[in-house]
């Protein structure tokens, strides 16, 4: 049976079909994807582990970096899935989650001797590990079972993972408030425990079904009721003293959103018995016509064909004068991880994940000095901080969505908004180098918003430009230039720059000329990320046209001539 072929309307689904397939990996996705976000939730528990192993902040930042590369490094997890798979890929993860933070919270709560500082950055390296093979079971799972509208499974999945740090926030501040310890343990618990639940449902599904967008399109919706209320409820408490019941019943109706997701898979598989009752009637009606039954028979079958043919051919015999360069780019669509990097797209993904990417998670994490250096009270600090996980989840989930709703409609190619998401950033850091009243503010927003669509562009592209079969390798091999970027831009700028201004008592430095210039290096350097992502516009204009959006244009006909 093709991939775009309906199924069999004579077929009486079992409890197997009902309980595995595309909505409810989907599901499954989201919900792992809402506890895998343990990365963004390091200051909780950091002054713990620097107060019981006796660290320096200096050793403190040395461990920060551990856990930024090790979630930013998943070409382990990329090879793992093309052996065994969704499972496998989220059961190594799920060993990796509880190993680390395990033994974290066994050496902080004095079980373990204190450690050399190495050994506990190769636990917050492992810890970190875990993140990048739920990240990837997860979101290659989710581009092979919607191929059609990758940019929205990526944006969603990437979404859902932003939010877990805020989600994450709210379960300490509701259980385990003053209790950093215990939060490691249940790091090391509720991700493992939820992961193993969920992994024999994340399944790929090659069937294309009817009105997919729209089953995605709620998905989307539930993932943007549940930030707006997430934000709410941040501004909220850092606002006013909430009552202990008050943040109680905050919390039961998070989990209530979460479960209500389910209401989709209902909603989807209820139209899929619909459909297949109503062909049945039809063929029950046409029987006494063989000619008629024959013809409804044959229509799905031909459409799946020539959906195939199609995917093998692109354009069909409009096609057939296609240039050398066009069938090159049409190869590179199933390319291993070697013949990627022999590419030069390949290089372009890397430098503009480096200089976009890469500032982002340096301004983040040192997002709380900027606000202490600019006088911010410690309320407003950690406000702002809260807060950029909301818009990091805004971009994430609005560069998947809206990339994949104009190269669906007005057949624009995926790296233009690459290009304008850095052109934001920049724009972004030269607010914040301003030193203007509330630049801080505004340019978190536009910086939090331009850097997490990244995070959904990049990986969509990837897959676009080299496949799906090795595509969970490709993109995170890409994404190590993250780290990498993070590391040039928060130590070797923004670190020197603020020692360089900071007064010889307490090391501490107030002002805007702390970060000013850094904004403007790291302003510049995205600003040459737009120009690198302007030439993979180019080079890419004609493989987009001639392929990627003709595919989806055929996928598209052929769904509409299914429901006609």
């Amino acid at each position: 049976m093709s991939e775009s072929s309906l199924e069999d309307p004579d077929f009486n689904p079992p409890l197997k079909s009902i309980l595995f397939n595309k909505w409810t990996s989907t599901v499954s996705s989201i919900w792992i994807q809402s506890t895998s976000g343990s990365l963004y939730t390091f200051s909780l528990y950091s002054q713990s582990l620097k107060t019981t192993q006796s660290y320096t902040q200096s050793t403190l930042n040395l461990i920060s970096f551990f856990k930024d590369f090790g979630g930013n490094s998943g070409i382990l997890s990329g090879v793992l899935y093309n052996f065994t798979g969704p499972w496998g890929v989220i059961l190594c993860g799920a060993v990796f989650c509880f190993v680390g933070y395990f033994f974290m919270w066994l050496s902080v709560v004095g079980l373990l001797p204190k450690q050399h500082v190495l050994v506990i950055c190769g636990f917050m390296f492992v810890a970190a590990q875990s993140s990048t093979f739920f990240n990837t079971a997860n979101v290659v799972t989710g581009v092979n079972n919607f191929p059609n509208h990758r940019g929205t499974i990526v944006g969603i999945m990437k979404g859902f993972l932003g939010l877990s740090g805020a989600i994450l926030i709210q379960v300490y501040q509701i259980i385990f408030k003053n209790k950093p310890a215990t939060f490691l343990l249940m790091l090391a618990l509720l991700p493992t425990i939820n992961s193993l639940l969920l992994m024999f449902f994340v399944q790929i599904f090659k069937r294309t079904e009817l009105e997919e967008k729209k089953h995605l399109n709620g998905f989307s919706l539930f993932s943007v009721v549940i930030a707006i209320y997430l934000m709410a409820i941040i501004i909220i408490q850092n606002l006013i003293s909430l009552r202990m019941t008050v943040r109680v019943v905050s919390f039961v109706a998070l989990i209530i959103l979460l479960l209500s997701i389910l209401s989709v898979v209902f909603k989807a598989e209820g139209a899929k018995t619909y459909r297949k009752i109503r062909l049945l009637l039809e063929r029950d009606e046409l029987t006494s016509e063989p000619d008629q039954t024959n013809q409804l028979n044959s229509q799905s079958v031909n459409i799946g064909d020539n959906s195939n043919r199609y995917r093998e051919v692109p354009g069909g015999p409009e096609d057939r004068t296609d240039t050398g360069e066009q069938l090159n780019m049409l190869q590179q669509r199933s390319l291993n991880l070697l013949q990627a990097m022999c590419t030069s797209n390949f290089w372009f993904l890397i430098i503009t994940t480096g200089c976009g990417m890469g500032s982002g998670l340096a301004t983040v994490n040192n997002l709380g000095q900027i606000g202490a250096s600019l006088g911010y009270s410690s309320l407003q600090t950690s406000t702002l901080v809260s807060l950029w996980n909301i818009w990091n989840f805004f971009g994430r989930f609005g560069g998947g969505y809206v990339s994949d709703y104009f190269i669906h409609s007005k057949g624009w190619s995926r790296p233009l908004f690459m290009a304008i998401t850095l052109a934001g950033m920049s724009l972004g850091y030269v607010i914040l180098a301003s030193g203007m009243s509330g630049a801080v503010y505004i340019g978190s927003v536009l910086v939090g918003i331009c850097y997490g669509s990244q995070w959904s562009l990049m990986p969509t592209i990837a897959s676009e430009l080299f496949g799906k079969v090795h595509f969970g390798t490709i993109f995170n091999t890409i994404t190590i230039a993250n780290p990498i970027g993070s590391y040039v831009f928060s130590v070797k700028v923004m670190g020197y720059i603020y020692d360089k201004g900071a007064s010889e008592e307490g090391n501490l430095c107030t002002g805007t000329y702390c970060y000013m210039l850094s904004f403007y290096v790291m302003a510049g350097a995205t600003f040459f990320g737009f120009l690198v992502s302007l030439v993979l516009f180019y080079r890419t204009r004609n493989f987009y046209t001639h392929v990627v959006v003709r595919t989806l244009s055929v996928n598209k006909r052929a769904v509409a001539d299914i429901r006609g």
